[in-house]
This record gives C-alpha cells, structure tokens and sequence, in this order.
C-alpha cells in the first residue's frame, strides 16, 4: 500500500509525464533528495530542487504545448519590436512576450517568484501577494476628462471613483520610468471577449513572469503569432506593482496604492498592489462601460450551454452556489464569472477560470480541485511540509485564496466559448431569513427587479463579525464593478430577454423552515433538483400559484421537491413568524429599491414586493 505522500507524487509525476510516473516514484524511493528524473524530456517533478523543464517529447494534442507563439526580443531597439515604445517603455533590453505556459513556468522559478506546490494533480506555481490578498476597491479610480464622453456617461459614486488627469500623467510617467529602469519586462497581447465582433483587445506589460502567466490564464490567448502582426490594443495596462505613489496625499488619492485607469488614453496602470486580479476586473470594469455603449450587455454571471444548444446564465453573488450549480456534468461550462450578449449571443470575456479556494476539497467542488495543476496559478494558499503541500483549509494568510487556470483545465468546457442566446436565467439568492421559495418564475419585469435587486443575505462565517442574517444588495449582482448606472444594464437585459424570449427564475439556495440559526439550509439536491427542471423546460409543466406579497409564480409541485418546501410559510413552527420574516424582507427590498425610483427608461418599483 503507497503511503499518502507517495500516491500524491505518483499522481502529480502522472500529470506531468505518463510514462515517466513509475519512474519518478522508484527515483523518491531511491533518494531522499528526489533529483531530477528525466525521460524523453518529459517534465518531472523534483522536489528538492523545485525545478520543473518543459520540454515534450510529444505534445501534439496537448491544449499546454498548443499556445506557442512567444518572441523574445533582445537588444537596444527591443521594446520597438515588442511594440511598446510608444507607451514611453525604451529602456529593457530584452522583451518576453506571450511566453507559452512552459517557459512561463520556468521563468517564475528562476526568477524566484514564488514556490512549486505540490498539488494532487499536478505541479502548480504558487505566488504570495503580500499585504494585499484581495482586491483594494478604495485605491481603484476612472480618470475623469472634463468634457469627454467617459465623464458624461461614468455613473461616478465611491466605487467609480474619479481621478485628476494631472494626477494619471504623474503616476503613468512614474511607472514607465520604472519599466525604463529594468533590463527585461514581459508583455501579453491578448483578447477579452469570445465574440470576434465585441471583443476588444488588450496589453499586459508586467515586471514579474508570474503577473504574464495570470494574464495569459484569465484572458483570451491567440491562437496564431499572426494575430499579433500589427496588433494594435484597445487598451494597456502597465503593472508596476514593486512601485508606491508616495505622493498619494497630494494627489487627494487614499493610499500609496493606486489602481487607475483612463478610458479616453486607453491606458491604466497599477502600482502597490501585487494582487492579480486588480488586472482582471479592471478590464472587466472597463467593458461594463465600452459594451453598453454599442447596445451590447456585459454580465457578472456564470454560464453553461447543454447538447442541443440551449444556454443557461447564472447570476448570483458569493455563496449562493453560482459556480457549483453551472459546473453542471451534463452540460458545457461557457465561463464562470463574466460574460457578454451582443446579437449572435453569449459569449465568454475570458479564457479562464478564477476561484475561490478557501475549504476546497475534490468531494465538494470537484472540477475546481482537478484543475490546479501544472499551468494553473495558486495565489495565497497555505503550504504545508518540506513539498509544499497546499492546504485549503489553512486560510491563516487569508479567506481569499485563489487558483487562476486556463479553461481547457475544465474537462467539459465548451471549446468555442461562443454559444447562442440564453433559454433561461437564473438569480441565485442565499435567502438567511427564510422566506423565499426555493423557486419562483419572473416575469420580464419583475426580473429587471430582481437584477437590480442582487440580493443575497451574508450569514456568520461568510464575514468577520456578522452573527446574524444581514441582506446584502449588490445592484446587477455586481455592482462593484458597474461603471454605468445599473438601470443601463437593467434596460439593456428586458430589451434582450424580450426580444429572444429569455425565461427567468428566482433560486433560492439559502434557508427554509426558519431563519438562519433556526432552519435548515436547502440541500443541494432540493437546489439542483429546481435548476434541472428548469434546464429541461419541466418545470413549464407545473401549476402555479402567485406569491401574494412578492407577487412572483411558485410551482404549487415539482418532482423531486418536498412539496412543503414549495409553500415556505408551511416550513415555519409558527406562521405569524413567517409573516413577520416576509414582511421584514419585503421591507428591506423596498428600502433598498428607493435609489431606482423614477430613474432609468422604465421604473420597476411596482413589480417588487406589496407590503399591505
């Protein structure tokens, strides 16, 4: 019988090379040292020298070996043929751009990036991000032009934060004259968005190779070093992480970490933070504002499509099951966290995958834990032992670890990330009070509620110092990152949902019987069982009753459903508490509801809940 130790490096030596795996374990038993064992140049894992050569024998077939279009440009004039010059960037002399993910991995080891861990599937570069382990939503800005169409239509609030032009010029000649001042940069050229008619594209230059293989894991990698002939960004993005704004105060800005971008110059830069994703939901932020403008709907949802085509979007905030429930093994996975519409479809922004890894294991979240491996990113996650064990249930460091890999890491991802409109949409709600069904139908108006509603409920344990149900209203169920006012958005998916005959339903993955603390939690059979009916259009067949405070239909049965759990009032000990539970909800949705009054094309301030 294999001690646990030495199943994981057999399964790992497996991942990275088949015919080597046997090998690779004799070599372990042979030397406590693990030395490099090497086969027909097949990379092995070694664990002393935590080095790995990415050199197949035969990788054909390989999605790894098939993004292969990097140049390195050496030389005086190298940041001309790299094509970065214009930016202001003439001083490296040498240029890596668009490292294919073997020589990214060997470039963050020999730079000393960050640690191989030995995860279960595969070796998998591992990064600490120092003070700042998540995103700094406060040190995020928009340069404001007085007079242009970015300060006309930018719903400027405290997410939207706006920034002097004088304070960008300071701040981007301080970057270039960082970059100016090293002997080597990486640069990624890429794409975010599928659709070849939305996509925008876009440029990394980066000081660590770690900050390249983020890039090439969440956005669109080209397929052919054609595509990089002549290739002109629509925006750039220059990370100089090492560097601070020592000036931050001068500049009426709110730390020494600047995250800002300017739409009119296309170009944004980020100093201070190592974080990875400000680069992501940066270029996310700024497709929120770009799509809409050209009639075209940008989303904080995930999405799947199944065999006959029909694609399903899932929008929902953190612990609501978005993830888990489109990671559906009958269907295929079109993106987890960000997508767009435009007149052909759904179509994916990325080329990856982002997640969470807090208390991962492979029985809770399967595909998640199977796709850190070689190539996959792990940004923050505890290590244990002499071979850098990842342990997800450490969060010592930080509740947001995270893993970044390519989607091809996903076994039944839907390769074209292109798929038509959507049959069905789905909003994910955690309801702690107890009071939602576990389904319910929308009407087109009653979802443009519901969208600009977001709402989910954050129980203990999701946040540091909350010990019972507190709502949380996230406008379009990511409001942190809507750069036009949420009512755009709202208009633009009735118009869709209308025009393509979209359906759309209320899920509720949080409590019933009770609040939290008092009730039970729907099983994730219960929640799947009500998505499922919806994928498959049964649910169509059902009878329903109208909800006489929220006023939307709910299945009176559904197969597969404690029929009880559909009648939430009868879950309840005592039904005056449901009434009241109802009541309070209702309130809290009015509340919230009160800043869309009267704004936007339509007001949708009657299809939300009736308090008599």
């Amino acid at each position: 019988m294999l001690a646990s130790s030495s199943r994981v490096f057999l399964r790992t030596a497996t991942a990275m090379g088949g015919r080597t795996a046997v090998k690779a374990l004799a070599a372990r038993a042979a030397s406590s040292s693990f030395g490099a064992v090497t086969t027909n140049k097949t990379p092995v894992y070694s664990a002393s020298k935590r080095f790995f050569s990415a050199s197949p024998s035969n990788a054909s077939d390989d999605p790894r070996y098939q993004y292969s279009i990097s140049k390195t440009f050496t030389g005086t004039d190298a940041c001309l043929k790299a094509g970065i010059a214009p930016l202001g960037i003439t001083g490296p002399s040498t240029v890596y751009k668009n490292l294919s993910y073997p020589e990214l991995f060997e470039h963050e080891q020999k730079n000393k990036e960050g640690v191989v861990a030995a995860a279960e599937y595969g070796p998998t570069f591992e990064v600490d991000t120092g003070k700042y382990t998540g995103r700094s939503p406060k040190d995020r800005f928009i340069v404001k032009n007085p007079g242009s169409e970015t300060a006309a239509n930018v719903d400027w609030n405290d997410i939207n934060m706006p920034a002097e032009p004088k304070v960008f010029d300071e701040l981007y000649a301080k970057s270039v004259a960082h970059m100016n001042s090293r002997e080597t940069v990486y640069v990624f050229d890429g794409y975010c968005g599928a659709s070849p008619g939305s996509r925008r594209k876009v440029r990394f230059v980066t000081e660590y190779a770690w900050h390249q293989h983020f890039v090439t894991n969440m956005f669109i990698r080209p397929a052919t070093a054609e595509e990089l002939v002549d290739f002109e960004p629509d925006f750039t993005i220059i990370n100089t992480c090492s560097q601070i704004d020592e000036d931050w105060e001068r500049h009426n800005l709110h730390s020494e970490t600047a995250v800002v971008f300017n739409p009119d110059a296309k170009k944004g830069i980020v100093l201070g933070s190592y974080y990875g994703g400000e680069m992501k939901k940066g270029i996310f932020g700024l497709m929120n504002y770009w799509l809409p403008m050209e009639g075209k709907l940008p989303m904080h949802c995930s999405a799947n499509v199944g065999e006959k085509g029909d694609v399903a979007l899932f929008f929902g905030l953190s612990g609501t099951g978005k993830t888990t429930l489109s990671a559906d093994p009958h269907r295929y996975l079109i993106g987890d966290d960000e997508h767009g519409w435009d007149d052909d479809g759904v179509f994916n922004f990325e080329g990856g995958c982002y997640a969470k890894t807090i208390n991962l294991s492979e029985k809770t979240e399967p595909d998640i834990y199977r796709a850190i491996k070689t190539d996959a990113l792990l940004e923050n996650v505890s290590m244990e032992g002499p071979d850098n064990v990842p342990d997800y249930f450490n969060i010592s460091k930080t509740e947001n670890g995270r893993v970044s890999y390519p989607i091809f890491h996903i076994d039944n991802y839907w390769k074209p990330q292109i798929a038509g409109h959507p049959n069905n949409i789905i909003f994910l709600s955690c309801d702690a009070f107890g009071v939602l069904p576990p389904v319910a139908k929308l009407s087109s108006e009653q979802a443009m509620y519901h969208f600009l509603s977001g709402y989910t409920a954050k129980v203990a344990g999701t946040e540091r110092g909350i010990k019972e149900p507190v709502p949380n209203f996230s406008a379009c169920f990511g409001a942190a990152f809507m750069t036009l006012h949420p009512t755009r958005y709202a208009d633009l998916l009735r118009e869709k949902l209308e025009k393509h005959g979209s359906s759309a339903y209320l899920v509720n993955s949080g409590w019933t019987g009770g609040p939290y603390g008092t009730g039970e939690r729907m099983s994730i059979h219960t929640t799947r069982t009500c998505v499922d009916a919806i994928l498959d259009g049964s649910i169509k067949d059902a009878e329903f009753h109208a909800d006489p405070v929220f006023g939307f239909e709910v299945p009176v049965s559904l197969p597969g459903v404690e029929q009880k759990l559909l009648d939430p009032r009868s879950t309840w000990a005592n039904p005056a508490d449901y009434d009241e539970a109802e009541k309070k909800l209702a309130s809290m949705y009015v509340n919230n509801f009160k800043k869309y009054e009267g704004v936007g094309s339509v007001d949708y301030t009657k299809f939300g809940p009736q308090i008599k």
